[in-house]
């Protein structure tokens, strides 16, 4: 194999580095809060050395981002159910789960803290924002192309995410009931 073909295989060390760093913050957001690490003991605890975080990332604001958008990515991903209301519902369990697994808290504190921590942090969060926002609009562009009423992205982010973010951070339970209530309410 040359070196373009080992450059572009998936997998490999260069997916397992960006793995171990990931887990890495995750685990000292959860343990330690934001703001309380830094690039070196994020390398520490995955195994790498400081300044491949460096030259991959080049910040700690922007691996944070990179660590955020990639957990929404995958575990919230846009459902296409056909209906948008088989959309939101599915959407809508997703992120409960997501948001009270075992590292929900700690991203969600993450993303927060991005968009309060400096210049760098807030575009960070804003890129997060911006991410989540896209892909929101693209669910309820496929639902306005079926001929169904067209929803504003940011109509979905107050009342259905909002909500759950708020109890999220206060303690709350998300109940599914609560969560198929809030869509009800939005549709």
């Amino acid at each position: 194999m040359n070196e373009k073909e080992r450059a572009r295989r998936p997998g490999g060390r260069s997916a397992r580095v960006a793995a171990q760093v990931h887990q890495a913050v995750t685990e000292l957001i959860s343990e330690r809060g934001y703001g309380n690490f830094t690039v070196g003991e994020v390398a520490a605890r995955a195994g790498v050395a400081d300044s491949s975080i460096y030259r991959r990332w080049g910040s700690l604001e922007t691996l944070l981002s990179e660590v955020a958008l990639t957990r929404l990515n995958t575990q919230s991903p846009m459902p296409d159910t056909g209906t948008l209301s088989g959309d939101l519902r599915t959407y809508a369990a997703q992120v409960a789960r997501e948001i009270t697994g075992p590292d929900g808290p700690a991203v969600l504190h993450l993303a927060i803290a991005l968009s309060s921590s400096g210049e760098r942090g807030r575009q960070a969060g804003e890129s997060l924002r911006a991410e989540r926002t896209r892909q929101l609009q693209g669910m309820l562009d496929r639902a306005r192309d079926r001929g169904e009423p067209a929803l504003d992205a940011f109509d979905v982010l107050d009342h259905i995410l909002a909500p759950m973010y708020i109890r999220v951070l206060f303690g709350t339970e998300l109940t599914p009931e609560y969560v198929d209530g809030l869509v009800d309410r939005m549709l």
